[in-house]
Formats: structure tokens, C-alpha cells, sequence
């Protein structure tokens, strides 16, 4: 399964010589990066790590569900599809805004009209567009896409295999927990994911809820072809941080007597 690591919370607060860091993070099994700096790209192709994902748009808040909003948005994304396009970024992600006031039907039916264009155009480059589940409780106060059956339906609304969910399981699970269900359910519409450790968005140990090898070897047993990404804020040292991570998405010795 491929490993990648979000740059934002790996090195946040942090003092670090980002070449140093980016080349260490080989030896924890990791193979690409995500969020990266523009700035350090080549860096990071030069150890060997795929750029993952970049954002499409920002910010955050203010996002598909505003028709208002949609030629500017897809002015952004379509910018950074072509700079993805250059440096051979397959995911680029995009985000639902807040809902201010708006209803579930209208904001799924603004993020369907003004996304689908763009993931016409993103596959015909080779792109996936991955629309964000976000959690409205904790992190992301109004966020509209907080449910995985909002984003999917987005998802199915589009039709189109340039389009699909970043199903953040940190985020999923603060909404609506089910992970394993909802997986299921929805593989098909998954074309990225993200972890972190629930609650507090630390790490992946004994101290937080998830069973995170039950949730890699599911994946392998529905051949998700993706990849996981890990977004949380280390407690210690980012990078025993990461490879500890790195582990709990091998395969289980018992995954063999299931």
C-alpha cells in the first residue's frame, strides 16, 4: 500500500532543514508527500517521493457550494491542474466551502454543476480531483461536505472518474464513525485517504480509537488501489512518529487467518 505524509503537520511548529527531513522520511517506508511547498518539488522527486496531492483552491471555506463563487474557483483549480500536469501531481483537492445558511440539496447541487467541468478536464490529464470530508464539530466549524454521503452523492452526481472522495478517517470518525461500514460502502467513490489519531489529531498509537491495522488490511482486502496519507501532529519525533504509522498500514500477521 502507498504511504505519503502530509508536509503541513509533520513540520509544523517544528524547526527543520526541509531537505534533511524530506530525505529521512525515505527510511520510514514512506513514498511520497503531500501539501508540499512548490519550492521543494524538486527536492523531493530528487529522493524519490511522489508528489501526492496539492490543494486546488483556498481557501478552504469559501468553496463549490456557492455558485457565485464557481468561475473564479474553477479559474484556480484549472491553474494548478496545469502546474499538476507539468510535475506529474496525480490528486489535486477540492473543498465544498462552508454552508452559510445553505441547504444540504443546493450545496450538493452547486458542487456537482461547478465541479463536473473540472474533472472532464482534470482526467483528461491524468488528474483526479479528490472533493475533502471534512468534520464540522471540532476543526472545521460550518463545513458543508462533513458527511460521507454528502460527498459521495456529489461524487455520483458528477459521474465522471476525474472526481472522487479524500475520505479523511480522522475527520469521518469525529462525524460519523462506521469506518469500516462506510468504506465499504463507498470504495468505489474513494480516490484518497488520510489519517490521524482520534480524538486530538495525534498519533497513531494505543492512546486514540481507531484501529488503524483493521483499517489497512480492509483496505487491501477491497484492493484499494489509492493512496493513505497521514496528517496528524506528531507528540515526539515526526519521523519514529511516521514510520510507527508507516507500520500499522502493513500487512498483520493475523490478516492471514481471517
Amino acid at each position: 500500500m502507498r504511504q505519503c505524509f502530509a508536509w503541513w503537520s509533520f513540520t509544523y511548529q517544528r524547526d527543520i532543514a526541509p531537505a534533511a527531513f524530506l530525505e529521512a522520511s525515505v527510511r520510514t517506508g514512506i513514498d511520497g508527500v503531500e501539501m508540499l511547498p512548490q519550492q521543494l518539488w524538486p527536492v523531493a522527486k530528487d529522493v524519490g517521493l511522489t508528489l501526492v496531492t496539492v490543494g486546488g483552491h483556498e481557501p478552504l471555506e469559501l468553496g463549490f457550494n456557492d455558485p457565485a463563487r464557481h468561475a473564479a474557483l474553477q479559474d484556480q483549480v484549472r491553474r494548478t491542474l496545469e502546474t499538476c500536469a507539468k510535475a506529474g501531481v496525480p490528486n489535486v483537492i477540492v473543498f465544498s466551502g462552508n454552508r452559510d445558511g445553505r441547504s444540504d440539496a443546493d450545496g450538493i447541487s452547486a458542487c456537482a454543476a461547478g465541479l463536473a467541468p473540472l474533472a472532464e478536464e482534470a482526467h483528461a490529464a491524468g488528474i483526479t480531483l479528490v472533493l475533502e470530508l471534512l468534520n464540522s464539530k471540532v476543526d472545521h466549524r460550518d463545513y458543508h461536505c462533513d458527511h460521507t454521503w454528502w460527498g459521495a452523492e456529489v461524487v455520483r452526481r458528477v459521474g465522471s472518474p476525474g472526481l472522487r472522495l479524500l475520505f479523511d478517517a480522522y475527520h469521518m470518525q469525529l462525524m460519523e464513525g462506521n469506518l469500516s461500514l462506510t468504506i465499504r460502502e463507498h470504495i468505489e467513490r474513494i480516490g484518497h485517504i488520510h489519517t490521524a489519531g482520534v480524538p486530538g489529531r495525534r498519533d497513531l498509537d494505543a492512546k486514540q480509537e481507531v484501529n488503524w491495522p483493521a483499517i489497512g488490511a480492509l483496505l487491501r482486502k477491497l484492493d484499494y488501489r489509492g493512496w493513505v496519507g497521514h496528517e496528524f501532529l506528531p507528540k515526539d519525533d515526526p519521523l519514529t512518529s511516521l514510520a510507527h504509522a508507516v507500520k500499522q498500514f502493513m500487512p498483520q500477521p493475523w490478516e492471514q487467518t481471517r
